[in-house]
């Protein structure tokens, strides 16, 4: 099948495309969800290494069950949203306890215009992911499913083996902490009253 017409076709049928023995399909599935996954292992640990590690075995593990894919029990993008918060849940669970020295990290790369905004961003961006971090796993997950993410909550339940409502609660409860966390630091993130 020519390359163009493999374009169009779903996730689905691509990996039983590759399953089959075609490579070109591995090359779409890859480049059409790697950075997906990626994405979605960095909001989880905020690390572009472990990132970076966490989608390789994710699209690895993607490949191995290729064969035994069995085709509309589950949509691929699903699979691998699970795939990629387990692996990062699992690298969450490592690392505890370890200290960074923060001369160690990186400054981040930022093409946004205006330093103090940049500062405010991160200093947010910071205390949200501090605040998520206070979260119990599975709220913090469902939060970053639903927020950060953009899911709908069907597709939440699919990801984390759970009911639509127990997605619903989990969300509200995690953006109730998430809230409770953050009382009391609007003015120190920058926000006025009539924010």
């Amino acid at each position: 099948m020519p390359f163009d017409d493999l374009t169009r076709l779903d996730d689905d049928a691509l990996l039983v495309l590759y399953a089959n023995g075609d490579p070109s399909a591995a090359r779409i599935l890859t480049g059409r969800l790697a950075p997906i996954v990626q994405a979605h292992a960095w909001r989880l640990l905020r690390d572009r290494a472990e990132a970076e590690d966490v989608t390789q075995e994710a699209l690895l593990r993607l490949w191995r069950i290729a064969p035994d894919w069995r085709q509309g029990e589950a949509k691929v993008t699903t699979w691998l949203y699970r795939v990629t918060a387990n692996l990062a849940t699992d690298r969450i669970r490592r690392r505890r306890g370890r200290t960074v020295d923060l001369d160690t990290i990186p400054e981040p790369e930022d093409d946004r215009p205006g330093v103090e905004d940049r500062m405010q961003d991160a200093a947010r961006a910071d205390a949200l992911h501090r605040a998520l971090q206070g979260l119990p796993e599975r709220q913090r997950q469902a939060v970053v499913l639903r927020h950060i993410e953009g899911l709908a909550n069907p597709d939440i339940a699919e990801i984390m083996e759970i009911g639509v409502e127990a997605v619903e609660s989990l969300v509200a409860r995690g953006k109730r902490g998430l809230a409770a966390a953050l009382t009391g630091h609007r003015e120190e993130l920058g926000y006025q009253d009539d924010d």
